[in-house]
């Protein structure tokens, strides 16, 4: 789980273009909108593009984004019950 949530911590940097941070600047329970990292709603859809493209996950449920999307730690957890082997 610790080499998947660094793996997502990068691919978040360069997905979004946040050059002016570093995977150790993100804290895994941090929250990613709002108060936490700062991301908004065109973020949110690139995470979603981010999942479909590296991990193969598509969303079922739109509603459920806010709950996947809310730390490194909830995207990590995610990921892992729902990639395919």
């Amino acid at each position: 789980m610790e080499q998947l949530t660094l793996n997502l911590k990068k691919q978040i940097i360069e997905v979004l273009n946040l050059k002016h941070l570093r995977p150790e600047d993100i804290v895994n329970d941090q929250p990613l909108f709002g108060d936490g990292l700062g991301l908004d709603s065109i973020d949110a859809l690139e995470l979603i593009v981010l999942l479909q493209q590296q991990y193969s996950i598509r969303l079922a449920d739109p509603q459920e984004g806010p709950k996947i999307f809310k730390s490194v730690n909830t995207m990590a957890e995610y990921i892992k019950a729902n990639q395919k082997p």
